[in-house]
């Protein structure tokens, strides 16, 4: 009997469990763009100060990284299951709380109660996942579904905030969690199995789980601060403080008989390579992903629902690509197949630096669609592999430590592409900016396309067009020089993959590769239940 014929398949009770599994995802990725639709909005009714509009949309997303270690550890302890319920409700009345808030402190602690109860639920989604499919074929199915409808999500949550937005109020984006999260809280316990480490009905310990918090939350802002204003005291202070609350936590964890994060995690070499891969590739493809709305906008002058729907196709190539992943990773094996997805990516990446104020903007779609196509392998196998390596019962904490790295990724991707573009756009304008610029109006148009618009407003109109059509080269030439920073981290990518990523072709050597690299790991391989 070969390893394969003894790992248990998922029936039918575990594929609409994972039909259930999406629904709090697809949540979740309409947030990522719905409440940037109502600010206008919801800005005219509360009125907030310029501090507080900050805080209402920074503060979601803060507390979701600065939590998910913990909730990851806890579910491991209470139950992934019970915690994905808890936080589905907590969600769902926190959304409610966010919708008919009569001000902007309100709101304000609405959206931290939602980045709190949504930590809980993609480390809960996917440690289900991968104890609901042990077999790996189906295991990488699942997860490919699962990035799927969260890249639908995105792509089709502008569409579906807008059409909210028009028919009713600002708060109406809040409610659409709503009838979501009561279905998974009244058919969780129906479909989804409960799960619980070794360590079930423990609790976590309060002072790793503040170094946790003391680890993300300075990072986070640190990163964010560096690209709304560049490297600054504060911003390096911030980062600074979370690394040493990050060595601080770690040396805890080494030290508790029962961690929080069980840091031996990081001793098995396709564990650190899966999670290193992860992070490279959201670096990069976020990158990319933050400056085409702009350059769209700023230089070509589309609409901001023009824009969205341009982005519509590349979010269908990211679908497209995460549902044929599995099966080409079973024809080719993984390490072929992401090697190959990054010599794609590259290319798109490589086409970017001929970027022009006047390149047809099909062009553009085509380079950016390569380096999306090229770069979903590396998530959907990235995210199995760092499960399938883990222990099961520190599923729930590899599931947290995956999504960190996409939280950390989004904010180095978007932090290193805009400090780049910055860089160059202020050296091209000081390289190409007419004389007959006045040197206040100069001065506000390094701050960037908007603002030599702005400044452009009060010029003569020859002198104002000369100003923003050097204003537009030079952003489009900081774009060309991201896709350069792309392609080299793809290329890294490539290299990690040829070190770490285990030879597998065809069905039977992949399933033997994957049960040697989680006996290597420690992991267990499940045997049917008579």
């Amino acid at each position: 009997m070969t390893a394969a014929e003894l790992v248990p398949k998922a029936g039918r009770r575990e594929w609409f469990g994972l039909a259930l599994l999406t629904l709090p995802l697809l949540v979740l990725a309409f947030d990522v763009s719905v409440l940037y639709l109502a600010a206008p909005q919801l800005t005219a009714d509360l009125a907030p100060t310029a501090v507080q509009q900050l805080w209402i949309l920074d503060i979601y997303g803060f507390l979701i990284a600065g939590f998910l270690v913990t909730m990851g550890s806890l579910g491991d302890r209470i139950g992934r299951r019970r915690l994905l319920l808890i936080g589905g409700a907590a969600f769902a009345a926190a959304s409610v709380l966010a919708a008919f808030a009569p001000s902007a402190e309100l709101l304000i602690a609405a959206r931290a109660l939602l980045g709190i109860a949504g930590a809980t639920l993609m480390p809960s989604t996917l440690a289900l996942i991968s104890t609901m499919f042990v077999d790996p074929h189906q295991r990488r199915f699942a997860i490919a579904i699962w990035m799927t409808v969260f890249s639908a999500g995105v792509a089709v949550g502008p569409v579906v905030g807008g059409v909210m937005l028009e028919l009713f109020w600002w708060g109406s984006v809040f409610l659409l969690a709503v009838p979501v999260m009561a279905l998974l809280v009244a058919l969780g316990p129906i479909l989804l199995p409960e799960e619980r480490g070794r360590s079930a009905g423990g609790w976590i310990d309060l002072p790793s789980s503040a170094l946790s918090l003391a680890t993300m939350l300075p990072l986070v802002y640190g990163f964010k601060e560096s690209v709304a204003h560049g490297i600054s005291v504060s911003s390096m202070t911030a980062l600074g403080i979370g690394v040493g609350a990050g060595v601080l936590f770690v040396r805890r964890q080494r030290r508790l008989p029962d961690p929080m994060l069980d840091v031996s995690l990081f001793t098995r070499r396709v564990f650190v390579g899966a999670v290193a891969l992860m992070l490279l590739g959201t670096i990069a493809i976020n990158g990319v992903f933050y400056l085409v709305p702009q350059y769209l906008q700023l230089v070509r002058g589309v609409s901001a629902l023009a824009a969205g729907l341009w982005m519509i196709p590349i979010a269908g190539v990211s679908v497209l690509a995460s549902l044929c992943t599995p099966r080409l990773a079973r024809q080719f094996g993984r390490r072929a197949l992401l090697a190959g997805a990054g010599v794609l990516a590259a290319a798109g990446c490589l086409g970017l630096t001929f970027l022009e104020v006047d390149t047809a903007l099909p062009i553009l779609l085509v380079c950016v669609s390569l380096a999306v196509l090229g770069n979903t392998p590396t998530g959907v196998l990235g995210t199995d592999l760092v499960v399938s390596s883990a222990p099961p019962e520190r599923a729930g904490s590899a599931a947290a430590i995956t999504e960190t790295a996409g939280e950390m990724g989004v904010g180095v991707g978007i932090a290193l592409t805009g400090t780049l573009v910055a860089a160059v756009y202020q050296s091209t304008m000081a390289d190409q900016l007419p004389a007959t610029v006045p040197t206040e109006a100069a001065a506000a148009a390094n701050e960037g396309v908007a603002a030599a618009e702005s400044a452009a407003r009060a010029l003569p109109t020859e002198v104002g067009v000369a100003l923003v059509d050097t204003a537009r080269t030079a952003f489009t030439t900081g774009f060309a020089a991201a896709g350069y920073l792309g392609a080299a981290l793809v290329a890294c990518i490539v290299g990690l993959v040829l070190l770490v990523v285990p030879s597998d072709r065809g069905e039977g050597s992949d399933e033997s590769g994957s049960a040697g690299e989680e006996e290597k790991s420690g992991a267990r391989l499940e045997e049917p239940t008579s």
